[in-house]
């Protein structure tokens, strides 16, 4: 019988941002239901964020650790299928292991956990399991991403030259003021991790670049930088890069881009032509090429690939945005649960979501660009 994937929460409660945004994602195709959760630290906070979202008081939990055991004990037809972990990095990586070891599928939001090895100890769990783990760099379920995806792939700009992403922020252009826990935990080295700017945006730049041109990155000459007096960690950074095929790319990541609102940006070059995405114009796809004149490609036509459809909701001219390109991550994850659930072989529109190896590789990229900013090579080898 057909029926909802039920999801537990770790995080996201009271005063929490990602958390509401994860909610809103999972619930937009009602395919997913919230059913229990764990959404703070503090015992008593979770109890009265449980109370909020109205779930039942016995499966609003004070820990993770008690929901993974009380979950696994009720029933199967009543057990949560999935836990969605919302937490700051360095709380990521514990329950995530802990949600596989009890029979749990994972979605974790990004960089998938606190270092490098932590980041592989979850991908052979996964392997050893077969339980599903999905990770929710964003950028990847816009539709025009994956129209530009692939085009890229069946070849229409022939062989991929040069890839350049820029993702410039001002929201912390200046040292955090007041009680702002967003700023506060992701310039803290023992919750962030040894990256400030690279792990918190720089991560989904990496990401999108290698999932647009289909290439990795082999090689990096990276140069961070922290401008904000005071900071422990980076909040700017440039960074060359050489991918697998011989092409060559740059990738700048700030948070101290003063005036700038979330303005990723990235443009793909090959022997025929290019592409250029907007985050903040996210319906439009701009496509150039050699002999021809320049092409704007727009969300919900019927020229698009079945890949950009599957992932679009609405008309032409219906802007779509954040919180659809979340959810298509949270629906092709669910789609593909409920294939696997039937016995049925997932089709690539629905695997089309970032896993375990993206979140090796962010891993490694961090680790790797911050070795590399150390470094006086020229040239770093991107290792994993």
């Amino acid at each position: 019988m057909q029926q909802k994937i039920r999801m537990g929460m770790i995080g996201g409660g009271k005063q929490a941002f990602i958390g509401a945004v994860h909610r809103m994602a999972a619930n937009l195709d009602g395919l997913i239901e919230l059913c229990c959760g764990a959404l703070s630290s503090n015992p008593e906070t979770a109890k009265e964020s449980g109370k909020d979202l109205f779930l039942p008081a016995n499966r609003s939990y004070r820990s993770y650790k008690e929901m993974f055991v009380a979950e696994n004990q009720l029933p199967e037809n009543e057990r949560m299928h999935f836990v969605s972990i919302v937490t700051p990095n360095h709380l990521h990586f514990e329950p995530a292991m802990m949600a596989l070891e009890h029979g749990f599928n994972v979605v974790i939001d990004k960089p998938i956990t606190f270092s490098l090895a932590e980041a592989k100890a979850l991908q052979q769990k996964v392997e050893e399991t077969g339980l599903l783990l999905c990770l929710t760099h964003t950028y990847a379920g816009y539709p025009m991403v994956k129209q530009a995806k692939q085009m890229v792939k069946e070849g229409a700009f022939g062989k991929i030259r040069k890839v350049c992403v820029e993702y410039p922020q001002g929201w912390l252009s200046q040292p955090a003021q007041g009680d702002n826990k967003q700023a506060a935990w992701r310039t803290d080295p023992s919750k962030s991790g040894i990256s400030g700017c690279m792990g918190d945006i720089g991560t989904h730049a990496a990401q999108l670049a290698e999932y647009i041109s289909g290439l990795e990155i082999s090689k990096i000459c990276a140069d961070l930088n922290i401008v904000v007096a005071g900071r422990a960690l980076d909040d700017d950074g440039n960074i060359l890069l050489k991918f697998n095929n011989g092409a060559n790319g740059i990738l700048m990541a700030s948070q101290i881009a003063a005036g700038e609102e979330n303005a990723l940006k990235i443009y793909v070059y090959g022997e025929k032509g290019g592409l250029e995405w907007h985050q903040m114009e996210p319906n439009t796809l701009i496509v150039k090429w050699l002999d021809q004149p320049t092409q704007i490609y727009r969300t919900g036509n019927g020229y698009l690939t079945n890949i950009a459809k599957h992932n679009t909701r609405t008309p032409a001219g219906h802007p779509e945005g954040y919180l659809e390109a979340f959810a298509n991550i949270y629906k092709n994850f669910a789609l593909t649960l409920m294939a696997k659930q039937n016995g049925v072989q997932p089709s690539p529109e629905m695997l089309d979501f970032p896993d375990a190896k993206d979140g090796v590789r962010g891993m490694a990229f961090i680790e790797n660009v911050v070795a590399s900013s150390k470094s006086d090579l020229k040239w770093f080898d991107f290792k994993i």
